[in-house]
Formats: C-alpha cells, sequence, structure tokens
C-alpha cells in the first residue's frame, strides 16, 4: 500500500458517518474517483454511484460498499448540561463507559466522554451487569448553558479514535465496518481504469444506511440495475479465543479474502470468484452463509427481476467496537481479486444457476 493510499484510507476511516450522515465519506469517494470514472452521481438516499464506462458487450457489474458505520445518537440534553444517547446500528453499550467520543454539531465536533459512576459507588449486585444505554451520559466539560447551545437532539455522535497501524502488517481502527469496503471499490476501479484489459461497464456503489437494513443497497440495486453484482463488506475473524470454529468456521485475518457460499450466492458468480483467485494466485478462504448475509448482498440478490450475486469479505476481528482489527495484506488481495472477477466477465457470462 502507497503512502498516499494509506492516507485515503485514513482519511476515510477517520471521516464521520454514523448510518444516515454519510456525507463527509461521499465527498472523499466523488473527490478520489473524480478523475477516474467516467460518471459519478449520487442518489436522494446519498449513495455513490461512479461508473468507469466499459465494453457494452459485456455483462455490466456493480460493486458495492457501505460507507455508514455504527454510532450514537442526541437524544436529550439535560439541564446539567449531560447528554443521553441512543445506539444508531449494532453498538454493545457493555464497551461505551470510559470511551472518549466525538460529539458531530454544527460548529464542528465537541470531544465529549461517556460517563458512568466509578466502581466504588456501583453496589455489589450492579457491578455483574452490564450498564444499560439509557443509564449512561455523555460529559463534555462545558458549562449546561453552553451544551444547550451548541448541541441538537439528533447530533450524530462516533467513537473518538481513528486508524493506526500495529504489530506485523495488522491495523487498527472504527469503522473498518466497512470503509475498508469502500476503500477496496475505489482501488479496483482505479486498477481496472489502468489495466489495458477489456472489461464491462463497472459501477462502484458506496451505499448508505446498511447498518439499519441494507436500505442503502435496495435503491443503489434498482438505479444501478447491473447484470451482476458483489457485495463487499467485512465478516468475523474467528482466529482470537472463544469463537466457536465449529459454529462460525474457521477465519483468519491474514489468510486471505473471504469468499461466501449459500442461498443469497449467486452458484455461478461463487464459481466465478473462486476462478479469479485461483488464476491470480490469490490465497481464499470459504464461509459458509446458509441464509440471507447481513450485507447489502440480501437487497441486491432480490432487486428487480434478480440479479446474480457474489459476497466477498476481509476477516476482521472486534466487529462493532472502537478497536476493529484487519490485515492490510487482506485488503490489497482483494483488490486483485475483484479486478480478476471483473476482467473475466466476458461477452458469453450466464448466471442462471442449473444452465
Amino acid at each position: 500500500m502507497t503512502p498516499e493510499d494509506e492516507r485515503f484510507l485514513a482519511g476515510l476511516l477517520g471521516a464521520p458517518s454514523p448510518t444516515g450522515s454519510e456525507e463527509p465519506v461521499a465527498a472523499l469517494v466523488r473527490e478520489r474517483l473524480a478523475g477516474v470514472a467516467t460518471a459519478i452521481d449520487t442518489d436522494v438516499m446519498g449513495s455513490v454511484h461512479a461508473t468507469l464506462a466499459g465494453d457494452p458487450s459485456r455483462p455490466s457489474c456493480m460493486l458495492s460498499a457501505h460507507m455508514d458505520e455504527i454510532g450514537l445518537m442526541v437524544t436529550y440534553v439535560s439541564d446539567e448540561g449531560f447528554l443521553s444517547m441512543a445506539a444508531v446500528g449494532g453498538v454493545d453499550a457493555a464497551i461505551l463507559p470510559g470511551m472518549r467520543v466525538d460529539v458531530h454539531v454544527a460548529g464542528g465536533p465537541l470531544r465529549g466522554v461517556v460517563g458512568r459512576k466509578p466502581i466504588h459507588l456501583i453496589e455489589p449486585d450492579e457491578r455483574k451487569t452490564v450498564t444499560s444505554l439509557d443509564k449512561l451520559v455523555i460529559d463534555l466539560g462545558m458549562p449546561a448553558k453552553a451544551v444547550r447551545e451548541a448541541v441538537r437532539v439528533g447530533d450524530a455522535i462516533t467513537f473518538g479514535v481513528g486508524y493506526e497501524r500495529f504489530g506485523d502488517g495488522m491495523a487498527v481502527s472504527r469503522a473498518f465496518d466497512d470503509k475498508a469496503g469502500v476503500f477496496i471499490a475505489c482501488q479496483a476501479m482505479e486498477r481496472l481504469a489502468a489495466s489495458a484489459a477489456p472489461h464491462g461497464s463497472f459501477t462502484v456503489a458506496a451505499t448508505v444506511q446498511e447498518e439499519i437494513g441494507t436500505r442503502g443497497a435496495i435503491t443503489s440495486a434498482y438505479g444501478v440495475a447491473p447484470q451482476v453484482a458483489l457485495a463487499f463488506d467485512v465478516t468475523h475473524a474467528t482466529d482470537y479465543p472463544g469463537i466457536d470454529k465449529a459454529r462460525y468456521g474457521d477465519i483468519r485475518c491474514g489468510a486471505g479474502p473471504v469468499i461466501a457460499r449459500g442461498p443469497n450466492i449467486n452458484p455461478r458468480v461463487f464459481e466465478r470468484l473462486v476462478a479469479a483467485a485461483e488464476a491470480e494466485g490469490i490465497a481464499y478462504q470459504l464461509e459458509a452463509e446458509p441464509s440471507v448475509t447481513g450485507t447489502d448482498a440480501r437487497s441486491i440478490q432480490v432487486s428487480r427481476g434478480g440479479i446474480p450475486t457474489g459476497l466477498v469479505s476481509i476477516p476482521l476481528r472486534y466487529m462493532h467496537t472502537p478497536t476493529e482489527v484487519v490485515s492490510l495484506a487482506d485488503m490489497e488481495a482483494a483488490v486483485a481479486l475483484i479486478a480478476r472477477f471483473v476482467a473475466d466477465l466476458d461477452e458469453g457470462a450466464t448466471f442462471v444457476p442449473g444452465l
């Protein structure tokens, strides 16, 4: 990964984009792909569609990755200047006490801390349970009057942490779910644009509102109407203590991108993804998905008359926490896999199962 690419990745991760407030990331995507894409538009939901024109005789392909991250929202400002909050997406209340957060108000972000009674003042029985979200507050360290003037109900809140490399080729940040996918999608388009290999029309769909029901993917799939699609997301790494591999599979950081298989996945697309990985010499992992997935693939597959859809993911440790961990090598391998998959979509490609 070049220093410029890493700065772009860090910028995506640092840009606040709780579900429903994805505009800062959308602006970065438009800026990054402005000199690459043939056309860029943003729909009324806020999803960005960047298209690289290609050979019209080859199938058009859409790659979907969601821009939104989990977060919080201000629900109440007390007379004393403390903020109450609600979760936006799947936030674990157990991780919040003592956390630093950013409250995104009209004048710019305000640093806050999530407060709770110290252990000295918590009754022994109460210590055994997780403090519920409605019992936590955010302290901005400001006079009550200043807080009430600055903060409005509905203001978005993000975890107050960003991107950092650590260990051996690993990186940690909030919001790798799924800004890692947004980064990979942009990189894939840049690789295709720089390649002399022919390909069909390719659209990067940086979607919104995945964390509350893949809502952006619904409108993007309908509006773009690709002939084949890939959803890109993160999946649970199971290579650390406490995870039941018999139940959740053996998924390891650093062992390559993950190709999903199951009813949410078109079998022809699955086989083509495997073939692309093997043709490029890319190590890959398989994941069983016996039902609909919690990704954009669930909505894309059943859009219009049905869109043949695949799902590629990178392994992620500690999902939906401020310390999501990935292998940077997995991200780079995913770019190569997607670019090869798109380049291999030839004129005779068919996706009807059994035919």
